[in-house]
């Protein structure tokens, strides 16, 4: 290729010499410019995100609960986060809830993980509180709102946040639109309202419609907020049962038939709750069949891959730690679900993130950290892998 543009550089030069030199001779030779270097091609980002989503610290912190690691030593749970080998943050956002992860708050977190170097990850709910595949509720401010306006109001809310973290230097790395939208977002009753991905029933009766255009306009809606506030931003769509190909593709079809835009397909995958509703399958099942889907769709759309979502059994509801036979395989299943993202997926899963760690035993059974603040074996698969 360089041989070439010499060569033409050469040729063209030649002719510019005989076209001004007129009919008189002369004995110089002509002036070949120095051909231009060809920039370097840009560095490929090659970092893995180990990383936890640990949106409900702020609240543990006003109830008084304090965060140490294996020495005893009183850590700051994000700062403590990263001494466990951790490179990232992931942070859901609510709409008005009634006090915890709205625009401040999730800014308060953002800033201590941005302070510390980590990259951060910020998931839309879309709702005033819990958004998953049993629930996909409108906020109480956007109910009764007309198509336009609400696609309006779901642009509006994820630009304020996101000028919000940029007014206070944070960068998120990637940003979710929706969390877990099998079902669909935004939901209502009135079908040329409703973001439904299929009829949604309750005793029977269809009472969210399935609306497939709506679903793909609010999922661009979205994506087209946030490449206006950070064009660099990855955004993700994610769903939940990462295990499960056909999902997937059913939804990632449809999505795209109806104009749906993304940029990576981000997965929940929890093999205890997957053995809880399937008997069929083990841990190493399900992170098996989870590689697979990952190969698979990001080959299919051409796009990376995360799992956004992740955890291990580490206690129960009543609030005792699991055994540590429990909590040892709870880190080999973390450790294989690394390893296994890391180097059989074809480079195209570019991060795992533990859902809320620091949670003890009792409020969440699959957090990774004593009732005492304290990290489990759990947490050594990300420092070890």
């Amino acid at each position: 290729m360089k041989l070439k543009r010499l060569f033409l550089l050469m040729a063209g030069a030649a002719l510019c010499f005989c076209a001004c030199g007129g009919s008189g001779s002369t004995s110089e030779e002509p002036v070949v410019p120095t051909p231009t270097p060809e920039p370097e091609p840009a560095p490929i980002e090659s970092t893995f995100a180990e990383g936890a989503d640990i949106s409900w610290v702020t609240e543990l912190e006003a109830e008084g609960h304090q965060f140490y690691n294996k020495a005893g030593e009183k850590r700051e749970c994000t700062a403590l986060m990263k001494e466990l080998g951790l490179n990232a943050i992931r942070l859901r956002v609510w709409v008005n809830p009634t006090k915890w992860c709205d625009k401040a708050d999730v800014v308060v977190k953002a800033k201590r993980a941005a302070a510390l170097g980590m990259d951060v990850m910020i998931d839309f709910h879309y709702s005033d509180d819990w958004a998953d595949p049993s629930k996909q509720y409108k906020p109480a401010a956007w109910k009764g709102l007309a198509l336009a306006d609400l696609k309006k109001a779901l642009a509006n809310h994820t630009k304020e946040v996101l000028q919000a973290l940029k007014a206070e230097g944070v960068t998120p790395k990637w940003v979710q639109v929706g969390n877990e939208i099998r079902p669909g977002m935004l939901w209502d009753e009135d079908k040329a309202l409703s973001g439904a991905s299929w009829d949604v029933t309750e005793n029977n009766v269809v009472k969210y419609p399935m609306n497939w255009g709506n679903l793909g306009a609010f999922v661009t809606t979205g994506y087209n907020a946030v490449k206006e506030v950070f064009p660099n931003a990855i955004v993700i769509v994610h769903l939940d049962n990462g295990y499960d190909e056909g999902l997937y593709t059913w939804f990632f079809d449809e999505l795209k038939k109806n104009g749906g835009k993304w940029d990576m397909i981000g997965m929940s995958i929890y093999p205890y709750w997957t053995m809880q509703s399937n008997s069929t399958y083990t841990p190493e099942k399900t992170i098996t069949d989870c590689i697979a889907n990952v190969k698979k769709v990001s080959s299919r759309y051409n796009c990376d891959v995360m799992i956004v979502e992740t955890g291990m059994e580490c206690g129960d509801d009543k609030g005792n730690l699991a055994s540590t036979t429990v909590l040892n395989s709870g880190k080999q299943q973390l450790a294989l679900l690394l390893k296994q993202c890391k180097e059989n997926t074809n480079g195209r899963c570019k991060g795992v993130f533990y859902w809320e760690p620091e949670c003890r035993p009792g409020p969440y059974r699959l957090g990774a950290f004593t009732a005492d603040g304290r990290p489990t074996v759990i947490m050594d698969a990300f420092a070890e892998n």
